[in-house]
């Protein structure tokens, strides 16, 4: 063999050499990552990238490639309304936990003490809601299980706080449990702050009657309140022996500034026999009407106010109500020059010092003249007489002097509005 043919065998074999090298190098360096892919001399792209990966039918992974995937998520997705860890929750305030694409099997909420709090499942058991008022400044706890429609169950966990208030507003109702009153007595919420929200506070504030009474609430500042009342009166007098049973439910509410409802009032009382006392000072006397019949006719002397030039002195036209009764008084009126004078059988009217009650000094002028501070005068007999019929609660129509009833003169005006005035008052 020549040295020349030597040599050129010898090229052909280094070459063939190489080639199968590069083959070889070609299949280790295939990745299912994305690695950098080495296409040997001769070899198309598509048959590169098939022996470096799975083919689109599903063919083998090259050695030594790997492959991973995540569980899915469970499909139950838990809700708050409001939102759990809320810091401020009023005790009243609506609660409830939902769930989407599952349903709950188990949720129970508890107080600090541990004492389960009442709630109720929907039909559905997609929803909890909350079945009772819970208590001031404290923490309830939710637990429990939702299970999506895949199946896989979610825990149900978190919890709400409800307000501290800078106080606790209480009412008080009038007239109270068990008390008979007169057909004018309006019932009086007294709240000890005026609500932000005044028609929320009036929602809450309920009233059923037996029989059936037309009346409306309003809102009214009474002499000597610093904040006002809510009152409710009928369109016209109460029908006699109405049964009347009033509820306060205010607990949980927010006054504003801090302040939240207290504890709820309930009063059940019942109006008495139909009284209504005619008072015209120009007849002087006063006609005492029982179901609209005449049963005492009394003289009696008014306010001298009108002959002598002085409002002060003027008995007051409208409806009066009867608010306090007794035997024996004391009275005073220093600008008139009198100081604690006893008197007796003496029915309050308003709270400017206008009563009905005896004066034997102004005897000779009953059925005569007027000549009072004010007050109707009656003999003693006749004064007591009254006494003895009268009741808390009952109308005394003032009429014939030049001064209307207004809020100055007392604390029971409610029927010195007319009916669409005092509907109007209403924040509903």
């Amino acid at each position: 063999m020549t040295t020349t043919r030597t040599a050129a065998l010898r090229r052909i074999a280094t070459i063939v050499a190489l080639g199968g090298l590069v083959v070889a190098l070609t299949a280790c360096s295939g990745s299912t990552g994305g690695g950098t892919l080495t296409q040997a001399a001769g070899q198309s792209a598509s048959s590169a990238g098939r022996s470096a990966g799975s083919d689109a039918a599903g063919g083998s992974t090259a050695a030594g490639a790997t492959t991973s995937s995540a569980a899915p998520k469970p499909v139950a997705v838990v809700t708050a309304s409001p939102a759990f860890g809320t810091d401020d929750l009023a005790p009243t305030a609506p609660v409830s936990v939902s769930v989407a694409s599952g349903t709950i099997s188990d949720l129970t909420m508890t107080n600090p003490d541990g004492k389960q709090v009442s709630g109720a499942l929907s039909a559905d058991h997609t929803s909890w809601t909350l079945g009772e008022p819970l208590g001031y400044g404290k923490q309830y706890d939710v637990t429990g299980t939702a299970v999506g429609t895949d199946g896989r169950s979610v825990p149900i966990t978190g919890s709400f706080t409800t307000v501290t208030p800078v106080d606790q507003i209480t009412t008080s109702i009038s007239p109270g449990d068990g008390a008979v009153v007169g057909v004018a007595a309006p019932v009086i919420v007294h709240l000890g702050y005026e609500p932000a929200d005044k028609a929320l506070i009036e929602q809450h504030v309920k009233i059923t009657t037996e029989p059936a009474v037309e009346g409306a609430w309003a809102w009214i500042r009474h002499d000597g309140d610093k904040w006002p009342s809510l009152d409710w009166r009928p369109k016209d007098y109460w029908p006699a022996n109405t049964k009347v049973h009033v509820e306060s439910d205010i607990y949980g509410l927010p006054f504003g500034d801090g302040y939240f409802g207290g504890d709820n009032v309930t009063s059940d009382f019942t109006i008495g026999r139909n009284q209504v006392v005619l008072a015209d000072a120009n007849s002087h006397q006063i006609v005492v009407q029982q179901d609209g019949q005449t049963v005492a006719t009394y003289d009696a002397s008014y306010g001298s106010g009108d002959l002598i030039g002085d409002p002060n002195r003027v008995t007051r036209s409208g409806i009066h109500v009867v608010t306090d009764m007794q035997e024996t008084t004391k009275m005073s009126n220093p600008a008139y020059g009198y100081t604690n004078v006893t008197e007796h059988w003496a029915v309050r009217i308003s709270d400017n010092g206008e009563f009905i009650h005896q004066n034997q000094g102004t005897v000779d002028d009953q059925g005569v003249v007027n000549v009072s501070h004010g007050c109707i005068n009656l003999s003693a007999a006749n004064a007591e007489a009254y006494f003895k019929t009268a009741m808390i609660g009952d109308p005394v129509e003032v009429t014939g002097t030049s001064v209307q009833l207004s809020p100055a003169d007392g604390d029971i005006y409610d029927w010195t509005y007319s009916w669409d005035q005092w509907k109007a008052l209403s924040a509903a």
